[in-house]
């Protein structure tokens, strides 16, 4: 049994690959999963991962802490702050008051595209810093202190 060895830059063409169906489908915002990749293009997971790195130097994409790659489209405005401090900011500017349930992981989850486990590090951040409260686990947090928004320019 004689294997054909992959030549050098399977990286590259994977990367290209994935860049052409970026261009050509404008509703993409994340980058195939990894394994989707590994398996169509029977490659390892190394190299999958050599090609998004080859995809964030040509800024297609970025990596996303706790999920998966996201597209970068030309032009965009992309809020790099910490998740907690992007979490803060939504009490203010959605008139939550002191005392008000705030918004659930699952909510966040979905609004910020990022995983459980991330989400979870970034409200006990604001519980730490005093922002939020909680009363344990599966209860409902609620807002304990209004953060005074900062004027960005």
């Amino acid at each position: 049994m004689s294997q054909q060895a992959s030549p050098r830059g399977t990286f590259l063409q994977i990367a290209e690959v994935v860049k052409a169906q970026v261009k050509a489908n404008p509703q993409v915002t994340q980058l195939p999963p990894v394994a989707d990749l590994m398996r169509d293009h029977d490659v390892s997971r190394g190299v999958v991962l050599r090609a998004f790195k080859a995809l964030e130097s040509d800024g297609v994409a970025e990596p996303v802490r706790g999920g998966r790659w996201r597209v970068v489209r030309e032009g965009e405005q992309v809020d790099r702050r910490p998740l907690d401090e992007r979490i803060a900011d939504l009490i203010p500017a959605e008139g939550f008051e002191v005392g008000a349930a705030f918004l659930s992981a699952s909510d966040l989850m979905g609004r910020f595209g990022v995983s459980r486990p991330t989400v979870t590090k970034a409200l006990d951040k604001l519980e730490a810093a005093g922002v939020l409260a909680s009363e344990g686990q599966g209860k409902v947090r609620t807002v304990r202190a209004v953060p005074i928004r900062e004027e960005r320019s």
